[in-house]
């Protein structure tokens, strides 16, 4: 226990026989219960994991009958979490990747926040042991989860260091959230809802000997359409179901304008060009005017969307005062 809280850690054990015994021996001593999660690794994991039980009591074994993924593995974590009856949840890899002796940190941020996470980018110096096309793609993706999720000021969105408060927990979908490894990405897209606010903890990032399970092309191909999805669907809800104001108007007018005017240019272009005509001067306009009014109409709601707190956060304050 540690800040009057009862914590658990969430292991997802999948291939990692290797790094397991050590990573479980390094835990601090202050966890309540330590849920390991076997996702029918094809090595010895399960073995281990069991292994480890007759000699740690806090230990919690969880078998999984077939594959279900990090986020399988998590959401199994979470409804066990809860089941004990748990005021904070911590998720670590098996692998090594996360040192442990930052749970601590990770803890004492949930005293001002509902959600707290690792940031491996404040320090460049260790961000340079980090590989070239990992860190490219990082950036790129930690963008389009910003956009999805709401939370501009995340600097790391695709670190899956983390320690989450149970009843944050209880207030989410966790079916809703993702199998695999989008997991961590669901998660901040659904977090939003709950209007959770997030601390982010320095810490570096660690490569060893483990071999990642993730694709790099089946990312590419996956991720994007989910979370292009997602942000449809947080500014349909932020801004025309349960609230509606001048950023709705925004995207209503600008959306359209700037479609229209984008459409309606490159038709008219190619259809002079076709005749080796130039296009009229007030075509040029309507294409030009009603482009540049929606682009900056769409900026200005970006603008708005970046730097006005998360409306659900209001709702969950207002909901718990009454």
């Amino acid at each position: 226990m540690l800040n009057n809280l009862n914590i658990a850690v969430a292991i997802p054990c999948y291939k990692v026989e290797q790094f397991l015994p050590q990573v479980v021996a390094g835990l601090p001593s202050f966890l309540d219960y330590i849920i390991l999660v076997d996702d029918y690794s094809p090595d010895n994991t399960g073995d281990i994991i069991d292994q480890l039980a007759t000699s740690d009591s806090r230990i919690v074994a969880i078998h999984h009958t077939c594959n279900k993924g990090v986020g399988g593995a998590m959401k199994s974590a979470f409804k066990k979490a809860i089941e004990l009856k748990t005021d904070a949840v911590v998720k670590l890899d098996g692998d090594g990747q996360m040192d442990s002796q930052y749970i601590e940190s990770l803890i004492h941020a949930l005293d001002e926040a509902e959600f707290s996470k690792g940031n491996r980018l404040f320090d460049r110096r260790p961000l340079r042991n980090m590989p070239a096309i990992r860190r490219m793609g990082n950036l790129g993706l930690g963008f389009m989860v910003k956009a999805a999720s709401g939370y501009w000021n995340v600097s790391d969105p695709v670190n899956g260091f983390f320690a989450i408060r149970t009843s944050t927990l209880c207030a989410l979908d966790i079916d809703r959230l993702a199998d695999r490894f989008f997991f961590e990405s669901s998660l901040l897209i659904e977090l939003h809802y709950t209007g959770a606010r997030i601390v982010e903890i320095p810490m570096p990032a660690i490569y060893a000997d483990e071999h990642s399970n993730l694709s790099i092309h089946k990312t590419l191909f996956t991720f994007p359409p989910r979370l292009i999805t997602a942000f449809v669907r947080r500014l349909y809800l932020s801004y025309f179901v349960y609230d509606f104001n001048i950023c709705s108007i925004y995207l209503v007018v600008g959306l359209p304008s700037f479609l229209f005017g984008l459409v309606f240019g490159v038709c008219e272009w190619i259809h002079y060009a076709s005749i080796n005509s130039p296009s009229p001067t007030g075509t040029i306009m309507v294409a030009v005017l009603t482009f540049v009014l929606g682009f900056q109409m769409l900026l200005a709601a970006a603008q708005y969307d970046i730097s006005t707190p998360n409306p659900f956060e209001a709702k969950r304050y207002k909901s718990s005062k009454e």
